[in-house]
């Protein structure tokens, strides 16, 4: 075990592993937490580490911090000595997961899957021990099923148990198709967790039937004992309201520069800082519990913990260095005054997309040269860069074009 697991009591440990946890019920997740508790102490008297997991279907290699949510919660097993494994969803990725759609996903082929596999892996390593993390596909053991194997392990579900959950419902209700290979997701997800005789698995509240309901209830049919669900909550986008989303814009990249990312965290607001504490950033439950002490009391102000906040998390994809040069850079130009004192204002409409702005503002010649400056990262929003022209305008604030041209968006 590591030092940390020797220096924090078994309820710490649990405290900290059940940060940022969301079960939509308070019993379940004491249940939860009372499970990982006797599991902890269980692994202890044996001498071995607990065996946790998260699956990760690589429908994108291009990963925002939203997917990172999972990840942070493996990196805090790490440092408790725990054995993580970073589980490929090369085969259910064939499917498509339905939990946080109501539309059919599109399947992937296995060369798409393979491909976003190995970019979404090397993205992880920015959390996640790159020399202590397992990396495994579930091709390996779901591809050698068969059909009689499929049959039994279905038995333990009833129809009316998916069309149930909300995403399904929905579609029912709108006369939309439900495709039955769409149930065979959390079928195979629970065996995944059976497969690897897992301790724990990590996901969101989206993946709460995949995790609570189907790979305990197949786990106990396998006669093993259940894994314990550690149930995250979904981190909002920049607009503090909705979840973080590419197709919304209100993201923010795994590979933006430093300056970009910290601009785009200064513009979260406060409502949502708590969030961003627990999901995403390395603060233990007192850190957290002593910086919302500060802000409630009036000791802290919004802004300078904000600040802190932006700091760590470029300091995670970067360094402490960057991270300072960073925050100079935003301070320099939002406030020490570099911004010029008179700029002319333009309200914003409803559905604008971002080029919109650029050309009805004035800011901008055209439409095409609106694009070039996008693709010159020559365009920000109270410091954090655009770069696509038809995504919807995240909202007020001071836009920027080049050096010289500055816009107040109302």
């Amino acid at each position: 075990m590591s030092d940390k697991s020797k220096t924090m009591t078994v309820d710490q440990q649990v405290e900290y592993l059940m940060q940022g946890t969301e079960y939509g019920d308070e019993a379940l997740r004491e249940a939860m937490a009372q499970e990982l508790r006797e599991r902890l102490v269980e692994a202890k008297k044996e001498g071995r580490p607990l065996r946790v997991y998260c699956g990760f279907d690589p429908r994108t290699s291009d990963l925002h911090v939203g997917h990172t949510v999972p990840m942070r919660k493996l990196r805090q097993f790490q440092e408790l000595g725990h054995e993580v494994t970073f589980l490929i969803g090369n085969y259910t990725s064939l499917i498509g997961d339905p939990s946080d759609k109501d539309l059919l996903r599109p399947q992937l082929t296995p060369e798409e899957v393979e491909h976003n596999a190995r970019t979404y892996a090397e993205q992880a390593y920015k959390v996640l021990d790159r020399d202590s993390t397992l990396i495994r596909y579930n091709a390996e053991w779901l591809s050698k099923l068969h059909f009689a194997d499929l049959i039994q392990l279905a038995s333990n579900f009833t129809l009316q148990q998916f069309v149930s959950r909300e995403n399904f419902r929905l579609r029912w209700e709108k006369g939309d198709p439900i495709y039955l290979h769409e149930t065979f997701y959390a079928i195979m997800q629970g065996y995944d967790a059976y497969a690897m005789r897992s301790d724990v698995q990590v996901g969101g509240t989206d993946q709460l039937f995949n995790i609570i309901t189907a790979a305990r209830k197949l786990m106990t049919f396998m006669d093993v004992k259940p894994n314990i669900g550690v149930i995250l909550g979904i981190l909002p986008g920049t607009d503090g309201e909705v979840k973080m989303s590419k197709s919304l814009g209100n993201h923010i990249p795994l590979l933006s520069d430093p300056e970009d990312m910290y601009g785009k965290v200064m513009s979260v607001p406060d409502k949502a800082m708590g969030q961003y504490f627990r999901l995403i950033t390395r603060w233990t439950p007192p850190e957290i519990q002593e910086i919302e002490s500060g802000l409630a009391q009036g000791r802290l102000h919004p802004r300078d913990v904000k600040m802190k906040l932006a700091r760590e998390i470029v300091s995670i994809y970067y360094s402490p260095d960057q991270a300072a040069q960073a925050e100079a850079e935003f301070v320099r130009v939002f406030q020490q005054g570099d911004l010029p004192e008179d700029m002319p204002e333009f309200q914003l409409k409803n559905d604008m997309t971002v080029l919109d702005v650029l050309v009805d503002s004035g800011l901008v010649e055209s439409k095409s040269d609106g694009r070039r400056m996008l693709g010159q990262n020559a365009v920000r929003l109270d410091g954090a860069a655009l770069k696509d022209p038809n995504q919807p305008f995240p909202g007020p604030g001071v836009l920027q074009v080049g050096k010289r041209r500055y816009l107040r968006v109302l």
